[in-house]
């Protein structure tokens, strides 16, 4: 488990911005009031890791939060767009729970029923204020980082990673679902590069950048932290494919083998289709949404295949790139050392 020490001004600092949200919708009347509302409530709580990772490389490169304060709205900024992307992301896959509670578009669905709507008319707006609430805090996160009290310079590269961000982002998603809808199936390239863009750059390399920036780290450092940060990222999306196959309920925040079920066409699954075993995980996965045994079989057909043995392997050499880079001598000591507890805690991840 990845696990970074929570900073209590990160927290104050995002609390800040969903407060923000809240009283601003709520001058525009009770029904965008109750968006957000809803955006906040969406928006509380979780593991907050990817501000922790802005605090904890800006720490590692010697930043003095004192000197520094902006660091806490730079680093909430990361959480306000990882909570978008978590938004718009239950829109595209038609969910209207997250772990088991009411999301934004299963609030609002709720709303219309409430007020007459059928059910095509309740999907309508369901769908609606949750785009409207990703959108909301897009906006939010962009507006931290274009206040934040830092030189111009630092402003602009701080807008640059946050930009890149969201447009890798973008374009992975968008990849993923067209990988998940075309009858041909990418090549194994293509879904690594899908996977990459979807996760590595806004929850690893971005906010590891940030925290260097605004500590006044050089290129050469932020070059490597760069390379490290996006292969981490990596290993954390094929980490969570393994767990989205094989992982615990606990792990995957639902049923056991979730991606199987939904015939995802994750790495795991391009990795099995270059086997000789292909026709019968092919033939598993088809049947796999039908139940638990069905899944199970799945499961076994994969593991027949050797798919998940080469993408442990895999998973295995990015974190060794991440180690390697870790003792680059142009990163300081603390900052090889955050990444190689990055690393470990990706590896404890792998079901």
């Amino acid at each position: 488990m990845i696990t970074l020490p929570p900073d209590p001004r990160v927290d104050a600092a995002i609390d800040a911005s969903l407060d923000r949200i809240v009283t601003r919708a709520r001058t525009l009347g009770p029904g965008f009031g109750a968006l957000g509302d809803a955006v906040a409530r969406a928006s509380r709580g979780g593991k907050r890791f990817r501000p922790a990772l802005v605090a904890a490389s800006f720490g590692a490169f010697g930043g003095d939060p004192d000197a520094t304060p902006s660091v806490y709205p730079v680093a909430a900024a990361f959480e306000l767009l990882h909570a978008a992307f978590v938004v718009h992301d239950d829109v595209i896959d038609h969910d209207t729970e997250r772990r088991g509670i009411p999301n934004v578009a299963g609030e609002f669905r709720e709303h219309a029923r409430v007020q007459g709507a059928d059910a095509a008319g309740a999907v309508v707006l369901g769908d609606a204020a949750a785009i409207l609430a990703g959108d909301l805090l897009l906006h939010e996160a962009f507006r931290l980082v274009s206040f934040a009290e830092v030189d111009p310079v630092a402003r602009e590269q701080l807008q640059a990673l946050l930009d890149d961000a969201v447009y890798v982002s973008a374009a992975g998603e968008l990849a993923d679902v067209t990988n998940a809808v075309v009858p041909e199936h990418a090549s194994h390239d293509d879904i690594l590069d899908a996977a990459f863009n979807k996760t590595a750059v806004y929850s690893f390399q971005a906010p590891l950048q940030a925290g260097a920036v605004l500590a006044g780290a050089g290129d050469e450092a932020r070059g490597v932290l760069s390379a490290a940060g996006g292969s981490l990222g990596l290993a954390f999306q094929l980490v969570d494919d393994l767990i989205g196959a094989f992982g615990s309920a606990e792990q995957a925040g639902r049923e056991s083998g979730g991606d199987l079920r939904e015939s995802k066409r994750t790495p795991l699954v391009a990795l099995a289709r270059e086997s000789s075993s292909w026709p019968k995980v092919n033939e598993a996965l088809a049947v796999a949404h039908t139940g638990p045994i069905a899944v199970r079989e799945a499961q076994v057909a994969l593991l027949e295949s050797g798919a998940p043995v080469r993408l442990r392997g895999l998973i295995s050499d990015t974190l060794d790139q991440v180690r390697t880079a870790s003792r680059d001598s142009a990163l300081p000591a603390a900052v090889g050392s955050l990444l190689r507890d990055l690393a470990d805690g990706v590896e404890g991840r792998i079901p």
